[in-house]
């Protein structure tokens, strides 16, 4: 019960801190190429909303393995575009002044997040009980 808990908890601060950086994205304008924003619509935004929901059903094992999955995704995702690739997505290429600082900030308030989204999704996946084995 506490993992569906803080799984819920911790999609939806993903959710809204990737809406405010989507928004920053939006009014700057950086845009994102076809390929990033099929990623950000299908991984970054449903499957974890989806697993959040698994994790308080039966389907729980599901929902911690999208859990981990998508967020981890989300994680590497933001750390390839707003860290490594020197592109208008890059922290680097964005001013701290207006839409800019939002963009800061959210890039590594994501950063955090995922990473402390990553670490709840292992830890779900280590307390699901294993079945016993007969020898």
């Amino acid at each position: 019960m506490k993992i569906a808990q803080y799984g819920t908890i911790i999609v939806v601060i993903h959710t809204l801190v990737n809406g405010l950086h989507g928004l920053a994205h939006v009014e700057i304008p950086v845009s994102l190429s076809l390929l990033q924003s099929l990623f950000v619509g299908i991984v970054i935004f449903p499957i974890p909303m989806i697993a959040a929901v698994l994790l308080w059903t039966q389907f729980y094992r599901i929902g911690s393995w999208l859990l981990l999955s998508s967020i981890a995704a989300s994680l590497l995702f933001g750390i390839y575009n707003h860290l490594l690739v020197i592109s208008p997505d890059h922290l680097s290429q964005v001013s701290f002044s207006g839409w800019g600082l939002l963009f800061q900030i959210t890039a590594i308030l994501i950063l955090i997040v995922d990473g402390f989204g990553s670490w709840i999704g292992i830890w779900a996946l280590k307390t699901i009980q294993q079945p016993e084995k007969v020898i």
